[in-house]
């Protein structure tokens, strides 16, 4: 196995952070500074050892992104996300949430965590209150729940909950662009407003609109055990 294949798979590191480490000298096998990208190794018989130590530590933020503001860089789409938390440039999106959508968003250069959130494999639920025009009937909640087919392809078995005239909270283990509106569509639903408040056991709380908060130690293990 590859170095760098190891360290992702251990939660070390994403394997591109992985590659970062072994270029910086900060790698060793068998006590000796790995100097070549994707030497091979057994992970039954050989010791790595990463030396992070005197590195700046990793950190993750959530953000209860308000309703109009972009989850992108790009300034000419309205808006950023950066713009409005300027201190936090250098993190990474984790997980947008377009700009007429509002809630909880996460900002990383954690790539092990970016993985375990995004990645193709992962597994973390992503829990939404959908507001519709329409009134909510049981029988299209339903087949919504069971998965329907959309223009990319059929969208997996997702839970709905707490429904009322109006509204719903769905969770999912996707994250196509615009699925929920575009679920919603198919169903004949207007979506008015549509909040996240919780990926995987993160939950949005009681941070207000544009506020922040940074992620303890423990909640990101956490969040690195549920990929």
């Amino acid at each position: 196995m590859r170095i760098q294949k190891y360290l992702s798979l251990q939660g070390v590191a994403s394997r591109r952070e992985a590659e970062q480490l072994i270029k910086d000298g900060l790698v060793s096998l068998n006590g000796k500074i790995v100097t070549i990208m994707g030497v091979q190794i057994d992970p039954e018989k050989d010791t790595i050892t990463v030396h992070t130590k005197g590195l700046a530590k990793k950190m993750t933020v959530i953000v209860n992104k308000p309703r109009g503001i972009v989850s992108s860089r790009i300034k000419s789409e309205g808006k950023t996300i950066y713009e409005l938390l300027p201190q936090f440039e250098n993190l990474d999106i984790i997980g947008r949430l377009d700009k007429e959508s509002e809630g909880l968003l996460m900002l990383s250069d954690d790539g092990v965590i970016a993985k375990a959130v995004t990645g193709e494999a992962h597994t973390i639920e992503k829990e939404y209150v959908v507001s519709v025009r329409e009134n909510v009937i049981p029988g299209k909640i339903k087949t919504l729940e069971g998965g329907i087919v959309l223009e990319d392809g059929p969208t997996l078995p997702c839970t709905i909950t707490n429904m009322t005239r109006h509204s719903f909270n769905i969770s999912l283990r996707e994250g196509r662009k615009h699925q929920i509106r575009r679920m919603c569509d198919q169903m004949n639903l207007t979506v008015t407003d549509l909040r996240r408040i919780r990926i995987g056991s993160i939950v949005i709380g009681t941070l207000v609109s544009g506020g922040y908060r940074r992620l303890n130690d423990e909640e990101v293990a956490v969040i690195k055990g549920e990929k």
